[in-house]
């Protein structure tokens, strides 16, 4: 690549990073719109190898002039496996194949970086990412811990990047037309929310631990987390169902449901101002999976709302007012007035925020400076209500008040105490790239 072409494409990357409320008008020849040559392209590097990891690559590679061009691993056979899918999709891509994140983040002609981990990670990679000035698509839920959700909202808007958090409902017709029938007052005030997220598993089959395969490293892998024993089902995919690693479902989908909520209830930016845990089953054995399987998070906002996230709704989420009630998810919306659900009506002038490709948001974001559909404070607000809600399990049950504006408990110094603990196993840190 010529110093020309690098300062064009690297400049004009770093000035739409900083451009907050302005969009700029910049010729079609640097954004690399339609049929740019490979200098001026968008480059894409993806932290991981799993499921969403090879989605999203796959979600990259189908935007115009958009490459990805490096992957990373600490199982080697899954990496293998992910870039041979890639290849098959697109047989003349370049990837580069590395173990570490910190490698990848410190190439040089990235300009975004795509974090599919396990939730333990999401915050350590994708905070360093953004110090290193590169645009973000993180995967749901933004980060494991409330405390690390507090930290990668300051780091992006010190940074000034684009981030794009992967709660991608937002960008799909059904959720934003339930979020238009709300805003527009059809249902008249909302009295009350259901979000329904799936019931989680107990687990069958051995509990023994097993010798990690060669082409894991396994103590990396835990990385910030505490190192249980290796268990090949408390690993890839399933890691979701043990607390150090992930949430349960609760976590693992409260990105996705409430996530649409709050969008409907005006609250992107806010949060309830009560939280308490009811209902929490656990599996009766807890060697290897240790997250709720059924479970209620009942959450009261200062209007007067009251919401329950639980397994027992039907999923999705189901916004119900003194005049009507509209349920979306999925694929399907559902309302008391069959009319409000077609294409051709009109809900009213109250529009939200309209993307139709989550991937192609925060590319067009970083292209005009706008923000992206869901941005990090969203998605930290967004799960806020399940991090409470496990803190309120943890203790019992007992109710946590909660300041949405300042993000602090209100008159119980203990439960402020561990929502604000970060805890990472040595030598990882959030403020140091170890």
């Amino acid at each position: 690549m010529s110093e020309k072409k690098r300062v064009t494409r690297r400049t004009f990357l770093g000035a739409a990073a900083g451009a907050i409320a302005a969009p700029m008008v910049v010729p079609s020849s640097v954004l690399g719109l339609r049929g740019a040559p490979p200098s001026e392209r968008v480059l894409v590097g993806v932290i991981g190898a799993g499921g969403m990891a090879r989605a999203n690559a796959g979600g990259f590679l189908r935007q115009k002039d958009t490459s990805v061009v490096a992957m990373c691993d600490v199982d080697s056979k899954q990496l293998d496996d992910a870039v041979g899918e890639i290849k098959k999709r697109k047989d003349d891509a370049e990837i580069k194949k590395l173990k570490d994140f910190r490698e990848l983040i410190a190439l040089p002609d990235l300009d975004v970086i795509v974090v599919a981990t396990p939730d333990h990670w999401h915050a350590i990679c994708a905070i360093h990412a953004v110090r290193a000035k590169k645009h973000v698509y993180c995967e749901k839920p933004v980060t494991h811990t409330f405390a690390e959700g507090q930290a990668l909202v300051a780091a992006v808007k010190e940074a000034g990047v684009r981030f794009q958090v992967g709660s991608q409902q937002r960008s799909d017709w059904e959720f934003r037309r339930g979020v238009d029938i709300v805003w527009n007052g059809l249902i008249g005030k909302v009295k009350n929310v259901e979000v329904g997220l799936p019931t989680g598993n107990g687990h069958k089959g051995d509990k023994n631990p097993k010798d990690p395969p060669a082409n894991l490293d396994y103590d990396f892998w835990c990385g910030p987390s505490e190192k249980l024993a290796y268990h090949p089902d408390r690993c890839h995919w399933n890691w979701r169902w043990h607390l150090s690693y992930g949430g349960g479902q609760l976590m693992d989908w409260i990105g996705h449901h409430n996530d649409i909520s709050h969008w409907g209830l005006g609250r992107d930016g806010s949060g309830p101002s009560e939280v308490k845990a009811v209902g929490f089953e656990y599996p009766a054995d807890r060697t290897v999976w240790n997250a709720a399987t059924k479970y209620e998070v009942l959450c009261t906002y200062d209007d007067g709302v009251v919401s329950s996230i639980s397994n027992k709704h039907p999923m999705g989420c189901k916004w119900i007012g003194e005049n009507g009630w509209v349920h979306v998810d999925r694929g399907s919306i559902k309302a008391s007035n069959p009319e409000w659900v077609k294409r051709e009506f009109d809900p009213g002038p109250k529009k939200a925020y309209a993307s139709d490709d989550h991937r192609a948001n925060l590319l067009e974001c970083i292209r005009t400076g706008k923000p992206t559909i869901c941005p990090p404070e969203t998605g930290h607000r967004s799960i806020t209500p399940g991090h409470l809600g496990l803190l309120s399990e943890k203790l019992g049950g007992r109710a946590i008040r909660w300041d949405p504006k300042a993000e602090k408990v209100i008159g119980d110094d203990e439960a402020e105490k561990l929502l604000k603990k970060v805890s990472f196993r040595e030598p990882w840190s959030l403020s140091r790239i170890s």
